[in-house]
């Protein structure tokens, strides 16, 4: 049973918390690249429960300042991009991307004023569509080489969705195996030709098999939890026949990623960024192992269910999620449309802001959530001691990490399922980088 202490510890993300001191050891996807698109590329950003400003000067340089102005705290939302940087409206102080006051265009002339001036940067980085923020102290970790990361920008794709609840029950829903055969159970398969871009809608790697059917027929699946040097290593083992199991093998990327199959040919990467305690951020990139992500297609998906320019989700509590009890008895578990992203968002905003985990029951089927409990109050106890937490050395070096969705033959699915990553791997237009052994 957990005490409600260490339930604060694995929720609370602000500044001076044990949770947001590990999490400022880590890059933080604050914004999609799209978001700076446009006649003003200037947003502002909440994450980790402080107040950052997102903009894109004149010569296309990136900068993540703190959003109030050092001289009066005014809010630099409403700054004017000119004169190679971001210029407060109070008195016309001009800030660099890299936080340097260039102007102070008030004050005497000859003022050196400007020049011992400045706000806070902090160190960004775009990849696959996103900009990564260091919001930490010290220099910045590398980041992995992971397949989202080194994959061609033409075979990924970048997107996000506000959630309503604290990241960390948000993070839960995609190391639990069990929930899919129940959350996102559909009582009739889809049209092949219509799979694209979705998850659960297409059939599983080396099968004629929906995955709306393996998930709805077989909902009793064998979890397996190994820890590996990025965190944790999901496998669900889904007995099709005495000669077939269906293998299920996810990922958890420490600490609030995960990385899991989305069809035979994608993979989905999804960190969930906390804007605060009580709110968070999906935001995934999407890896194609095959041909160019079509990204117009994938897009357009997506915004029928989110709304820019915060991409806040059509389907809410205030709305009851779309609740069909119609549907409910005829087409779908939840009654709630065929978006799985809100099937997990009612799931995990129905728990409340901030989940009360002194009041629930861990069941077999939850050991993975366990273990990265276990791995993060692990986590926070090394930034407390000064040691250095999971991932944040020696990360470049890592590669993959591998998922699959496929059937097996049951005597000897551990090594089809690697093989079966590893032919679609080396397949890859981009060159995907080998594994590391098992």
């Amino acid at each position: 049973m957990m005490s409600a202490e260490q339930n604060r510890r694995l929720t609370q993300v602000g500044p001076g918390t044990p949770g947001g001191a590990l999490l400022r050891h880590y890059w933080q996807p604050i914004a999609l690249l799209d978001e700076l698109e446009g006649p003003r590329p200037v947003r502002p950003v909440r994450a980790l429960g402080q107040d950052f400003l997102l903009f894109r000067d004149e010569q296309g340089t990136i900068g993540l300042i703190d959003r109030g102005c050092p001289h009066r705290g005014v809010d630099l939302a409403y700054g004017r991009l000119e004169d190679g940087g971001l210029r407060c409206p109070f008195h016309g102080w001009l800030f660099g991307a890299d936080g340097r006051c260039l102007e102070t265009p008030g004050e005497p002339e000859g003022s050196t004023l400007h020049q011992r001036i400045r706000t806070r940067s902090y160190p960004v980085q775009l990849r696959s569509g996103i900009v990564f923020a260091y919001l930490g102290e010290g220099e910045a970790p590398a980041l992995p080489a992971f397949d989202c990361f080194v994959a061609p920008d033409t075979h990924t794709f970048a997107f996000k969705g506000m959630i309503e609840c604290n990241w960390l029950q948000a993070l839960e829903v995609g190391i639990d195996p069990a929930h899919a055969s129940f959350l996102h159970r559909f009582f009739e398969d889809g049209d092949e030709k219509e799979s694209y871009g979705k998850q659960f809608r297409g059939a599983s790697d080396g099968s004629d098999l929906p995955m709306t059917y393996v998930l709805r027929e077989f909902p009793r699946p064998e979890i397996e939890v190994d820890s590996t040097e990025y965190g944790l290593r999901v496998t669900a083992l889904r007995k099709i026949s005495e000669a077939t199991t269906h293998v299920r093998v996810t990922n958890l990327y420490f600490p609030q990623a995960f990385v899991i199959p989305m069809s035979a040919e994608m993979t989905i990467t999804q960190w969930h960024m906390p804007v605060d305690d009580t709110r968070c951020y999906w935001i995934a990139i999407f890896t194609s192992f095959a041909a160019p992500v079509d990204r117009a297609r994938m897009r357009a998906q997506r915004l029928e269910s989110y709304s820019l320019p915060d991409y806040l989700p059509a389907r809410n509590a205030k709305n009851d999620y779309g609740f069909d009890p119609q549907e409910q008895a005829s087409q779908t578990y939840t009654g709630m449309g065929h978006d799985i992203n809100t099937h997990d968002q009612w799931a995990v905003e129905s728990q409340g802001a901030i989940q009360d985990r002194t009041k629930e029951h861990l069941a077999s089927t939850d050991k993975a959530i366990a273990a990265n409990r276990r791995l993060l109050l692990r986590g926070m106890a090394a930034v407390e001691e000064g040691r250095a937490p999971m991932l944040t050395e020696g990360a470049e070096h890592l590669t993959g990490p591998a998922t699959i969705d496929g059937m097996a033959p049951s005597e000897s699915w551990q090594a089809h399922w690697k093989s079966a990553v590893a032919r679609r791997r080396a397949s890859a237009p981009w060159s995907a980088p080998a594994l590391a052994a098992e």
